[in-house]
């Protein structure tokens, strides 16, 4: 991978390329377990504010070559489980870049066991966290905005 994958404490300045990334419709749908309304910037932004302000979890930009490429987050939905998610703005696809972030943070972190969810159709996200070392472990049935419907993720951990 041509470019050096670097991981930094989420400032304000980030949030607008964060919400320009996650409107992408494409993404959208990948994703799946999205905002009701992601062209809602003020809910957007209320949600960062409270993940900014909570000191259990941990929010990283994610640079490559210097540029914002997207975030990567580990919180606690259950006490003593944390969870990882991730997001790439569309043009930094398929380069890796998500592993190397998802890789980086796993260091920062260490609590295991750790936990991902992700769609059951979405490949790409199930092979990055499959490179970093979750296994699936359970699958299960939510409501996804971005598809207006219910739909089975599975449910991954590390350690």
């Amino acid at each position: 991978m041509p470019g050096e994958v670097l991981l930094r404490p989420v400032s304000e300045g980030d949030l607008p390329i964060f919400f320009e990334q996650q409107s992408d419709a494409d993404a959208n749908y990948m994703a799946a377990f999205t905002a009701k309304d992601p062209a809602d910037r003020t809910a957007f932004m209320a949600h960062w504010a409270r993940n900014l302000a909570d000191e259990t979890t941990t929010n990283r930009a994610i640079l490559f070559d210097g540029e914002v490429a997207g975030s990567v987050s580990c919180y606690e939905e259950r006490a003593g489980e944390p969870e990882v998610t991730y997001w790439l703005g569309k043009p930094y696809w398929g380069k890796g870049i998500a592993t190397a972030a998802l890789r980086a943070l796993l260091l920062l972190v260490t609590a295991r066991p750790m936990y991902a969810r992700a769609a059951k159709d979405n490949l790409a996200s199930l092979r990055i966290l499959e490179k970093c070392g979750f296994t699936i472990v359970g699958q299960g049935k939510g409501f996804a905005n971005a598809r207006g419907k219910e739909i089975e993720e599975y449910l991954l951990r590390l350690g």
